[in-house]
Formats: structure tokens, C-alpha cells, sequence
């Protein structure tokens, strides 16, 4: 296990994915033109969603990115 958390900032257009399980905190911003579904709730052109450290890993969360929509994405491992 690493000393160090590891942090990844991603933008997805056009994609499906998730965060990966066992991420300590994200956040997750609709940078796009269009709705994208984060964890099966919609989220608005310019809105953003944060999973803050509750003091143990989450489970893998999904993604749906389509059309014009874009996702940036920041978690921590």
C-alpha cells in the first residue's frame, strides 16, 4: 500500500465509466452542454457533485457521459 494518496483529475466526453471503488473523495463537474448522469442522478450544465472522506473507501460510482456533455472528474485513491 502506498504512503500517499494518489489524486487523478480526468475530463470525459462522449464515455461511460465510474470512479474506481475504493476512492477517498471526489468531485465531479458538468463542464459541458448537456446533462450527464453521475450514480443515476442527472446533473445540469455548469452543477458539480462531491463525495467528501467519510473514513473508508466508497464503492465504484458510475458515469454516463453523451452527446455534447463533458465530465470532469478529480478523485483520490
Amino acid at each position: 500500500m502506498d504512503v500517499l494518496a494518489r489524486i487523478t483529475e480526468q475530463d470525459f466526453s462522449g464515455a461511460t465509466g465510474e470512479l474506481p471503488a475504493g476512492f477517498l473523495f471526489a468531485s465531479v463537474k458538468n463542464v459541458g452542454r448537456e446533462d450527464v448522469v453521475v450514480n443515476g442522478v442527472p446533473l445540469a450544465p455548469g452543477e458539480a457533485k462531491s463525495y467528501p472522506f467519510v473514513g473508508k473507501g466508497y464503492e465504484a460510482v458510475p458515469f454516463e457521459v453523451n452527446g455534447a456533455a463533458q465530465l470532469r472528474v478529480m478523485y483520490i485513491l
